[in-house]
């Protein structure tokens, strides 16, 4: 480590030695910078022309170039040319400092410094740096501070996500009503004491947890996360239509690049393929091949499940569904073979197998 840092403080030696002779090659890049931005600024209008890109998209993009053309432009105007001096002393300067400043820095740390010292553990600096306390006991000191302050509301609701992350459910749903009480009713803070109380039962939405996401939405009727677990709370209870109703609502309302659409996308395939291969394919914030690329992959997700377990009735119609909406009618009636084959011993979902094959269409 201490020789990284060694070759560290002698380049930025060296950078300081060299940066005057590089004065001329910034002049240079300054002006190719200035070129390049305004050859984007051509290529966006020639995207925009072909429909390669939506007019807001080019917008954006042609600001953001302009922004970047304008801060080149400047810098070329205020990079003034530097003394043309000999090249052959330049060189020599250029050499000399590549070469003489290493060999001086060696020399000076083998004098004074001192190489053979061991080096100390990552735990140990940081726990020296805290006055000799590890990250357990720094944690351990916060754990006791609340239990001599339990009336620090923000204590807790900065200890309830660590307790989240450390799998210590219970310690988190504590931490999080006391946080309610303390600092006030929000929806963020019902939707925290929600996912903590799932979390806490395993996945499972609880009556207590729904009550918590309930009031969630209550203070704000658009809370995502309160929500994105309203609906699996619904799919849990084999509710599926509602599951379906919210999920979808949810993802048309996400703004553009929301990164949680995927998830509730996926989501709502579980219950409704169709409905998510519907809104995958208008999402606005994403290409056609990124539209595609998410709407196979939930697909193949499913696939490989039923592959795995083939006792879903559901998930096979399912999957069939799916197959007929992306227009793979050969893949429909494939995961229809391969759904008869396991569901043989079952008649009644064999029947229902059936009848759903029957309504899209690929024969009984």
């Amino acid at each position: 480590m201490i020789w990284s840092v060694i070759a560290l403080m002698t380049a930025v030696a060296v950078l300081a030695v060299l940066w005057p002779l590089a004065r001329r090659t910034r002049e240079i890049a300054a002006a190719g910078d200035v070129a390049v931005y305004r050859d984007q600024l051509d290529e966006i209008e020639r995207d925009q022309s072909f429909g390669l890109i939506a007019p807001p998209e080019a917008d954006a993009a042609r600001v953001e170039v302009s922004r970047r053309l304008l801060a080149a432009d400047a810098a070329a105007r205020r990079e003034k040319p530097a003394p043309e001096g000999s090249p052959r002393r330049r060189n020599a300067v250029a050499v000399a400092a590549l070469v003489g400043i290493p060999i001086v820095a060696i020399a000076l740390y083998l004098a004074i410094g001192s190489p053979d010292l061991p080096g100390q553990p990552l735990a140990a600096r940081i726990a020296q740096a805290h006055g000799g306390q590890s990250i357990e006991q720094m944690f351990a000191r916060i754990e006791q501070h609340l239990r001599d302050h339990p009336d620090d509301g923000r204590g807790w609701e900065v200890v309830a996500p660590v307790y989240m992350r450390i799998g210590r459910y219970d310690e988190a749903v504590r931490a999080r009503r006391n946080a309610l009480q303390l600092l006030g009713e929000t929806a963020e803070r019902q939707a925290a004491l929600g996912e903590a109380l799932m979390a806490a039962a395993n996945g499972v939405v609880t009556a207590d947890a729904k009550s918590a996401f309930d009031a969630a939405l209550r203070l704000d009727a658009k809370d995502v996360s309160a929500r994105f677990y309203t609906g699996l709370a619904a799919e849990q209870d084999g509710r599926k239509a509602e599951a379906a109703r919210i999920w979808s609502a949810l993802a048309t309302d996400a703004p553009p690049g929301a990164a949680w659409r995927p998830a509730v996308l996926e989501a709502l395939a579980r219950v409704d393929a169709a409905a998510a291969s519907a809104l995958a394919t208008s999402a606005p914030a994403q290409d056609e091949q990124s539209q595609d690329a998410m709407i196979r992959g939930m697909v193949d997700r499913l696939a490989a499940r039923l592959h795995a377990d083939g006792s879903d009735v559901e998930g096979w119609l399912r999957l069939m569904r799916s197959y007929v909406v992306l227009g793979e009618t050969a893949k429909a009636r494939a995961a229809a073979a391969d759904a008869r084959n396991a569901l043989k011993a079952d008649p009644d979902k064999l029947r229902r197998l059936d009848d759903g094959a029957k309504d899209l269409g690929l024969g009984g």
